[in-house]
């Protein structure tokens, strides 16, 4: 194995890294590494096409698996503060929410990608860095979190690992009814 936990658009390295945080970095860099590939040689108009009977597209998964990084980054150093109160969502909200599956005029696939490379880096920092991956804060309202559930930072980052990849599968199909290309074949 070599000595980065991560490709080459991130920078955080496993050398005097415990195991668990060297794990958790590579896993997250392989899955990561997925959702990028399965964007390469797309133009702005491909990676914003819908190619099945889902809204999805491959650059607003990318969009989305950034937002969601980025938001259970910030819950690993300052709980729910910054992340929304689900239960009192109204239907305009979730149809802005719906916006970040979506690329909107104006965004690039380059931008989408860069977006997501900063927030990986700043992951992967707070990964190397946080005194303790088992400190807790408890979870934002949500119907489907328990009332008063908490999770750790160890627990973040494994949500945030589940979320990279289900959405690296759901961009693969996309873009292999796009063009036939394929990512994880």
């Amino acid at each position: 194995m070599s000595d980065t936990a991560t490709d080459t658009n991130t920078t955080a390295t496993t050398s005097g890294l415990d195991a668990e945080r060297a794990d958790l970095l590579e896993a997250l860099a392989k899955q990561r590494h997925f959702l990028r590939f399965t964007a390469r040689d797309l133009t702005d108009e491909q990676a914003g096409q819908r190619t099945t009977a889902s809204e999805l597209c491959v650059g607003g998964l990318i969009k989305h698996v950034t937002n969601t990084e980025r938001s259970w980054a910030d819950f690993m150093v300052e709980g729910a503060a910054n992340m929304p109160d689900f239960t009192a969502m109204t239907e305009a909200d979730f149809a802005k929410r719906a916006e970040s599956f979506a690329m909107q005029p104006g965004e690039t696939l380059a931008g989408v990608l860069d977006a997501y490379a900063e927030v990986a880096r700043r992951t992967d920092e707070l990964i190397a860095s946080l005194p303790d991956l088992g400190v807790t804060h408890a979870l934002p309202k949500a119907p489907w979190f328990d009332g008063d559930a908490r999770w750790s930072a160890r627990r973040a980052v494994m949500h945030v690992l589940a979320e990279t990849a289900q959405h690296a599968g759901h961009a693969d199909i996309i873009r292999e009814a796009l063009d036939g290309a394929q990512s994880m074949a």
